[in-house]
């Protein structure tokens, strides 16, 4: 099977540094909130699209009035027509009218269907309408008979001229509430189209910023880990002065690796998230123009940026996986199951001309990991694999009891002798050369061709399976298949039930249920954006920028349900805030939300058992889910 991309990058694993894993959050930050100003940016555009079918409806209206007022006036210019002249051809008129008034009347009706407030006049003007015709039909057929004076005398009478004077008068008033309610609608839509050109080059700014950001933090990784390469270059060379000229060659060499290793993470962040920016600001660009053409079918458009931002926030968790950095909430795990579970979705993957195998082992242990992400790890595997087949072939996962003995562990590492669950995954493709193997865990590296895939995707294999204190190993010739083993360490431990309770469905809270949530969150953009979207979920929300100012909103208060806080804080982090707060308040439920966790919450690589944690960024879906979650069933 082939790895993820970029075959001309390959990467050495090296420790990240500090000013590297601070670049991390504000980028993490910036993609949230773009994506929730996305979220509003959609639905303010559903919100115009509403108001102008309301302006076309009432402009409609407008004319199917007009248009029937017209039909009448045909009606009586034909009668008077033909009673003057007695040629029937005047009746032409008169006749076509007859025809036209109801479909006419039906029109109005139909547009008219959702204001209640003009059906009395509706019906008063159809009413009319019939007395007017029938006015109308009278002196006809009595002109006809012969009885002209009987007719004249229904003229002369004034009745139809009365009818008449009432239609008009009736029509002009419903014209008047019509045209009231599309200068309203007329002046909403305006501001509202102020307020989104307002919002776009706020975003465009936004975006700038964060694309310049991105971009600093790139070179200053870049320069930092020179510089700091430079200093380990010279304190190697101050110490090896007096050693041979092979150990020399061999610092050399290894520095060169390493620099190649920091071009290669550097250009393939700065390269994948230049192309997401792009579609992006390009997005944005293009929504500015359409707007400024008065244009309000731009959903695709902000689809389409929403997509960039979500694309980048999961590059973003990915090279947290390959960096070991990423919070699991491991638990005991049967792979037998697990594999079988996932047999329909591989199957889907892969597509008919692939087979899928499985061959799974009585008896097995269990591994103790975290289930989703061993799931994402076979899924990626099973992809790699997929692409390695272009004409169809068979893939078989298998799994079964395995030892690592001393002399293995010796041989490779980081590896530590003992017992291990084994899951291999064959496939019968193309398979890998020596070299491709040595690089097939280092991210962006590839032999794909150039735009596919995300090159993290072994990377991330490597990352989990490292992580959860296992193994992976390649074996792979080529033209004969690959086999990529998992060693999962064996858990010992009594089974015990998941941790955590999954919720379907996008959860809101219960109107006057009392269920109040304060967000503490030094980020002010982060903190009202979260702020919105828990009150658009239904509940009420508190908030506030440090933890000294949450522990005042709580002493003052004691109806606050839920604390909702960041991690990473001046002064006291989110976990000691939670500590101090339990010890006043024991009955109240924690939520933890971070963009990179560090050892507050996580320890070894593991959530701690008793946290909740959202990680950021956060869709209001996930944000919802989460939130239900820790304030428990209802």
């Amino acid at each position: 099977m082939r790895p993820g991309q970029r075959p001309d990058r390959p990467l050495l694993q090296i420790a990240r540094p500090s000013f590297l894993r601070s670049s991390v959050g504000p980028l993490l930050l910036g993609f949230v909130a773009l994506a929730i100003l996305f979220g509003w940016m959609s639905w303010f555009f559903h919100e115009q699209t509403m108001r102008g079918a309301a302006i076309r409806s009432s402009t409609k209206v407008e004319a199917d009035l007009l248009n029937f007022l017209t039909i009448l006036q045909d009606a009586e210019t034909g009668q008077r027509g033909y009673m003057l002249t007695g040629d029937e051809r005047y009746l032409e008129p008169f006749n076509e009218a007859l025809t036209n008034l109801d479909s006419a009347f039906a029109n109005i009706a139909d547009v008219t269907a959702t204001r209640p407030y003009l059906a009395p006049s509706l019906t008063r003007l159809r009413e009319i309408a019939d007395q007017k015709v029938r006015e109308l039909t009278v002196t006809i057929d009595r002109r006809k008979a012969g009885d002209i004076d009987g007719a004249l005398d229904i003229v002369r009478s004034g009745a139809g001229r009365s009818l008449m004077i009432d239609a008009r008068a009736l029509i002009e008033t419903m014209l008047a509430s019509e045209e009231g309610r599309l200068d309203a609608l007329q002046a909403e839509s305006a501001r509202g189209r102020n307020v989104l050109t307002i919002a776009i080059w706020g975003v465009l700014v936004f975006v700038l910023i964060l694309g310049g950001y991105a971009i600093m933090s790139a070179w200053r990784q870049t320069a930092g880990l020179i510089q700091a390469s430079d200093e380990l270059r010279l304190s190697n060379e101050e110490l090896v002065a007096e050693g041979h000229r092979r150990e020399q060659a061999e610092d050399q060499l290894r520095q060169s690796q390493k620099m190649e290793a920091v071009g290669q993470l550097t250009g393939g962040i700065a390269h994948d998230f230049n192309n997401m920016l792009a579609v992006i600001v390009s997005g944005l660009s293009l929504l500015k123009r359409r707007i400024a053409r008065g244009e309000t079918d731009l959903e695709e458009l902000v689809d389409a940026a929403i997509d960039g931002a979500h694309r980048a926030g999961t590059l973003t968790k990915r090279l947290l996986d390959f960096s070991r950095q990423q919070a699991l909430v491991p638990e005991p795990v049967d792979a037998n199951k697990l594999v079988s579970g996932m047999a329909e979705l591989l199957r889907r993957t892969l597509g008919a001309e692939i087979r899928l195998e499985t061959v799974l082992a009585g008896g097995l242990w269990t591994t103790y990991v975290d289930p989703g992400q061993l799931e994402n790890v076979v899924l990626n595997i099973a992809v790699n694999a997929r692409d390695a087949m272009p004409n169809g072939g068979r893939l078989t996962i298998e799994t079964q009891n395995a030892h690592l003995d001393e002399r293995y562990a010796a041989e490779h590492a980081e590896v530590k002798s003992g017992q291990y669950v084994l899951v291999a995954v064959t496939d019968t493709g193309t398979g890998m050369s020596p070299d491709v193997i040595a690089k097939a865990f280092d991210p962006f590296f590839t032999t794909k061709e150039v735009g596919k895939g995300t090159g993290l995707g072994l990377s991330q294999v490597f990352g989990f399976t490292k992580q959860s204190g296992g193994h992976v190993k390649i074996y792979s010739e080529p033209g004969a298949g690959t086999t990529l083993k998992l060693y999962l360490p064996r858990f010992f431990g009594a089974k015990d039930a998941k941790r955590q309770t999954e919720i379907t469905g996008i959860p809101r809270a219960e109107r006057g249920s009392g269920e109040v949530i304060l967000v503490v969150e030094d980020e002010e953009s982060v903190r009202k954006l979260t702020r919105e979207g828990l009150t658009e979920l239904g509940y009420v929300v508190l908030e506030a920028d440090s933890a000294a100012a949450a522990l005042r909103v709580l002493d003052a208060r004691n109806d606050v349900t839920l604390l909702l806080t960041d991690v990473v804080m001046p002064d006291m982090n989110g976990r000691k805030l939670s500590e101090v707060a339990l010890q006043r308040f024991p009955n109240l439920r924690l939520l933890y939300m971070t963009g990179y966790t560090r050892n507050a919450i996580v320890h070894n690589g593991v959530l701690d058992v008793d946290v909740q944690l959202l990680s950021k960024p956060f869709t209001i879906e996930a944000l919802a889910l989460k939130v239900r979650e820790a304030l428990g069933p209802k």
